[in-house]
């Protein structure tokens, strides 16, 4: 093997992520809330989906967390302090 490729190798990654895990969902205050934790190594990363009527919302953050339960749970939390926020305007 060539230096060239130990380095490449190093600093690329051959597999694709996984797809995100869709938990089940939880309506608030007419919205529906959706985590989808995607994985990250050993950690996952805040992610879901926030829905009205036809509109949809991707949603994802920086945080990783440990757990997939976990980072729904904060999914979910933030997704409601969002929509506690700014309402409808997230579709806008």
């Amino acid at each position: 093997m060539s230096l060239f490729s130990s380095l490449k190798s190093m600093f690329s990654s051959d597999s694709t992520p996984a797809a995100p895990s869709v938990m089940e969902s939880e309506s608030y205050k007419g919205f529906t809330i959706t985590p989808a934790p995607m994985a990250e190594g050993s950690q996952f990363r805040v992610n879901g989906t926030i829905t009205k009527d036809e509109q949809s919302h991707q949603f994802i953050r920086a945080d990783v967390l440990s757990s997939k339960e976990e980072c729904a749970q904060e999914m979910v939390r933030k997704s409601k302090l969002l929509i506690d926020q700014i309402g409808e305007s997230l579709f806008r």
